[in-house]
């Protein structure tokens, strides 16, 4: 089901648990994965995500078998499961396979972190800012997405089945959109004609085309030739035979010369000055250009043109208004993770940007080289969300 916000398009449901500003407590329990102000996100939670979130990958590729890789630091369950499920990775070493499974596992939990751990945030500030959302608007939207997604509660059943979600993971998502919405709408979002007007006015060319013309040109390489040239096509020969016998440019040679779509500056500085300042179908020249001797006719001059204000309003109301719209979720998450980093807490295993004292790991350019070099035995056959 889609959502507004980008961190919450995972395409699966977190399992619902209602948060508890509890403002005490930092130490992660020996059950969790992280702490947020004494709230904590269940190891359970997390491997609960992952699956979703592998079979949501899976599904995009059927017949690929889903990998969960959900016993950091050794992932000894991990590797009995790629044997079992991968059948042609049997031979592979049980350290490669551990290494492979924990690169899907930062991939797959860092994504996972990152959406269960900004949920809490959200609802923390949501709860300090008094924005509510109650059961009657979390079922109106909840209602209204299944009826746009899944017409039928068949359908609606079959997309849990597939995704490995419950009935509880979607009310808890809609919730927490519903709640990132409120927090979104105390920005503004509304584009007014002033500013519609100075963003026509500083993108102008964007909603026009400039002149083009289509012409045909020989490029000899001397004015001795260019004037050959120019005299038989006054005599009646064809541009074809002509451009083929005199011309040395490669692109027009076997073409007749033929060059269209031509806007001002595009080409050879003197070609362009000359054709865009020729009337249609006269012979030009010969015109001493960078690289010889140029013998032009235009053959078709397309005018320049301007949408309005009034025409580019439309266009340039979807433009500001995305701008806006992304600058308010900006700001949501800028104000929650003043708020809230400092107070959330990670086990290593799972710590990644949302966590406090994260520090990105180093990697060198030997292994970075052979990470996006090397084909992974367990990456090649399962994805990250």
């Amino acid at each position: 089901m889609k959502m507004k916000r980008t961190t919450l398009a995972l395409g699966a449901f977190f399992v619902g648990i209602a948060i508890v500003i509890a403002g005490c407590g930092s130490g992660v329990p020996g059950n969790a994965a992280a702490n947020v102000a004494g709230n904590p996100i269940s190891l359970q939670a997390v491997n609960h995500w992952m699956y979703v979130a592998a079979e949501g990958e899976a599904a995009q590729s059927p017949g690929q078998p889903v990998i969960v890789p959900e016993d950091p630091p050794n992932f000894t369950k991990c590797v009995a499961q790629v044997r079992v499920q991968i059948p042609a990775l049997n031979k592979t070493s049980s350290k490669q396979l551990a290494s492979d499974c924990k690169q899907l596992f930062t991939s797959l939990s860092s994504q996972v972190m990152d959406f269960l751990i900004k949920s809490y945030w959200y609802q923390a500030d949501a709860h300090k800012l008094g924005i509510k959302v109650t059961n009657t608007q979390i079922q109106t939207a909840l209602a209204a997405a299944k009826k746009a997604e899944f017409p039928t509660a068949a359908q609606f059943a079959a997309y849990l089945k597939s995704s490995g979600q419950t009935a509880q993971d979607v009310t808890y998502r809609v919730r927490v959109n519903q709640i990132f919405m409120k927090l979104a709408a105390r920005h503004p979002t509304t584009v007014t004609p002033a500013a519609i007007q100075t963003y026509y006015n500083a993108h102008k060319a964007t909603y026009g085309t400039p002149e083009s013309r289509n012409m045909r040109i020989v490029l000899a390489k001397n004015q001795s030739q260019a004037a050959t040239a120019k005299a038989a096509l006054q005599l009646g020969q064809s541009w074809t035979a002509v451009a083929a016998k005199y011309s040395t440019d490669p692109t027009t040679k076997n073409k007749g010369g033929l060059l269209t779509g031509v806007k001002a500056g595009q080409q050879d500085a003197a070609l362009s000055q000359a054709a865009f300042s020729a009337p249609v179908n006269k012979l030009v020249g010969p015109v001493k250009g960078q690289f010889g001797y140029y013998v032009i006719e235009v053959i078709k001059i397309t005018p320049a043109t301007q949408k309005t204000l009034a025409q580019a309003s439309p266009t340039i109301k979807q433009t500001l208004t995305t701008q806006l719209q992304t600058a308010a979720e900006n700001a949501v998450d800028a104000h929650a993770k003043k708020d809230w980093l400092s107070k959330t807490t990670c086990r290593a295993e799972y710590a990644m940007a949302d966590c406090e004292s994260y520090k990105a790991p180093k990697t060198s350019t030997t292994s970075a080289a052979a990470a996006s070099g090397a084909t992974s035995a367990a990456g090649a056959t399962t994805s990250s969300p």
